[in-house]
């Protein structure tokens, strides 16, 4: 028996559950398995160096499949910003009608792509900014909590707080972002409130997935305490592997009381980040992972993943329901 959602739903899939924009992550390969296997895959809008490179990138996901996907649009401070209207309108333009924003002042972006009729999905790390997000008219809020990879906030709450408190404070319906891989806690998500998962960790390391064989095997290897949150201090605190980079980095910002952001920079570089995915070096530079690699114990295709996410929460949810028991009134 299928799940029925607002998430499944409005967006025409099978399983409550997302992939996560990524960056250096979500190409065409891994958004349209997920996508194939029956939820939602999603393209990552600034790994792909121009507005028109990401026109073809999502070109070629309509290549590998017919089921819905949809498009990352992050926005987050830069020395350069993006283009983010030439990416939007590029979405617009290939008539992509779903997308997942992040990041900061999305307002404008936000109103550019309702006017195309696009389902939209933001992400949020606080109550407070999930009330705006609803008042900009948006979708749904993906609520990430601490448990998150990667630009998670400085509030530290976690979901099983976050999650109880959107369902109390929101009209529109939420996602669960954050420490998700498998059906256990697709039906803990359900539980609280969520109207399904989003999950960014657990999809990095499937068969689909673009990044080098040795990066999937160290998630797997890994525990959940092999992560590290660096520029706290510079009001950018991200969630990365624990490696070598970071605890240089992390030192030079929590040691050095005069530091500044530039004595960090060349060791935090993206494009650093880009080269463990592609040499398979994890030392190589930073790069974005969640504490729930502790639970990930294998490499499967996303087409078994999901199918296995989708039978564990069912018979979880029967687990529990079979805990309750009727109470005899003679």
């Amino acid at each position: 028996m299928p799940f029925e959602t607002a998430l499944t739903q409005r967006l025409g899939i099978k399983i409550p559950v997302i992939q996560a924009g990524m960056q250096w992550v979500g190409y065409a390969e891994l958004a349209s398995a997920v996508s194939n296997a029956g939820g939602l895959g999603i393209l990552t809008g600034l790994t792909q160096p121009t507005p028109e490179d990401l026109r073809n990138e999502i070109r070629r996901c309509r290549e590998m499949t017919s089921k819905p996907f949809g498009v990352n649009l992050t926005l987050l401070p830069a020395i350069v910003p993006p283009d983010y209207e030439a990416y939007a309108q590029v979405i617009i333009d290939e008539k992509v009608k779903i997308v997942e924003t992040a990041g900061y002042s999305p307002g404008q972006i936000i109103k550019m792509l309702q006017a195309a009729g696009t389902i939209i999905i933001h992400k949020c790390t606080t109550i407070r900014h999930a009330l705006s997000a609803e008042k900009l008219g948006v979708d749904f809020v993906s609520i990430d909590g601490f448990e998150a990879a990667g630009h998670i906030g400085d509030t530290d709450i976690t979901n099983i707080i976050l999650l109880r408190r959107a369902a109390q404070s929101l009209k529109i319906p939420f996602v669960a972002s954050g420490g998700f891989a498998d059906g256990e806690g697709l039906a803990g998500a359900l539980a609280l409130g969520a109207c399904g998962i989003n999950m960014g960790t657990r999809f990095m390391s499937t068969v689909e997935s673009p990044i080098h064989e040795n990066i999937k095997r160290t998630i797997v290897q890994g525990s959940e305490h092999d992560t590290e949150l660096l520029l706290r201090k510079f009001k950018n605190t991200s969630r990365l592997y624990k490696n070598k980079v970071a605890i240089e980095a992390k030192k030079i910002e929590t040691e050095n009381v005069d530091s500044k952001f530039e004595d960090v920079q060349s060791l935090v570089s993206g494009q650093r980040g880009k080269k463990v995915f592609i040499d398979g070096d994890a030392n190589a530079g930073v790069w974005t992972v969640g504490p729930v690699l502790g639970v990930i114990q294998d490499i499967p295709t996303c087409e078994a993943l999901l199918k296995r996410i989708e039978l564990d929460a069912i018979q979880t949810i029967a687990r529990i329901q079979g805990l309750v028991k009727a109470v005899s009134k003679l």
